[in-house]
């Protein structure tokens, strides 16, 4: 709404002949607020697409965090023999996400290396493999059409939606996300979002309640 129509027409003439400098004044703490804000971030996809992308970066920071936490010392264990590593479970998690994308219709970037759970077990490689397969994940579903979520596919014999493909990739990563914390803390490592709730709610509780106010 114009400035002119909330004060009296008197006001308006008086401003009309201020000098410019009252005009750059007021207006330049407006101007520095605006280039203050932050950034509105951008706009996921609508519908399911947003939805899957908004729990993939909750599950991505945890397994990243985790996997961060864990000492490069500790990826070779595991808690029985024949049983997956520390570093076998997150490339197992890299695995699931490139073959059920590949179910869902999403071209894999290349030729995979299928022992790669044993091949790659160095901390930092296996934290680099977890990335590159998020992104790939996330650059297939983003743009994809609302409309191919419906399309028929096969899942191991069995006849699924692409939305069914990809609720399963979800299932998959918090599987094993959560198989990953208990070797963590079967190793003594608290997950990082663990650590930082408790020390919030420590805060919390020790902080001292307001004064109340005095009775009249």
């Amino acid at each position: 709404m114009k400035f002119s129509r909330l004060v009296p027409c008197a006001l308006v003439i008086a401003l009309l002949v201020a000098p410019a400098a009252l005009a750059q004044t007021t207006a330049a703490p407006a101007a520095t607020a605006a280039s203050a804000a932050p950034a509105a971030p951008a706009a996921g996809p609508p519908g399911f697409r947003g939805e899957f992308l908004a729990q993939q970066d909750r599950v991505e920071k945890q397994i990243l965090g985790l996997a961060d936490a864990t000492p490069a010392d500790k990826f070779g264990w595991r808690p029985a023999p024949g049983v997956r590593s520390i570093s076998e479970v997150y490339i197992h998690i890299v695995g699931g996400n490139y073959l059920l994308a590949g179910l869902a219709g999403i071209k894999p970037p290349g030729a995979l290396d299928k022992d790669m759970e044993k091949n790659v077990t160095e901390k930092a490689k296996v934290i680099d493999e977890l990335k590159k397969s998020f992104a790939h994940l996330r650059a297939g579903i983003a743009p994809m059409p609302d409309a191919d979520l419906d399309k028929s596919v096969k899942f191991f014999g069995r006849d699924f939606t692409v939305r069914g493909v990809l609720l399963t990739a979800a299932n998959h990563e918090h599987e094993h996300l959560g198989q990953s914390i208990a070797y963590a803390r079967m190793n003594g490592i608290t997950p990082p979002w663990a650590a930082e709730q408790a020390r919030q709610m420590k805060e919390m509780m020790e902080k001292k309640p307001a004064d109340a106010p005095a009775k009249k």
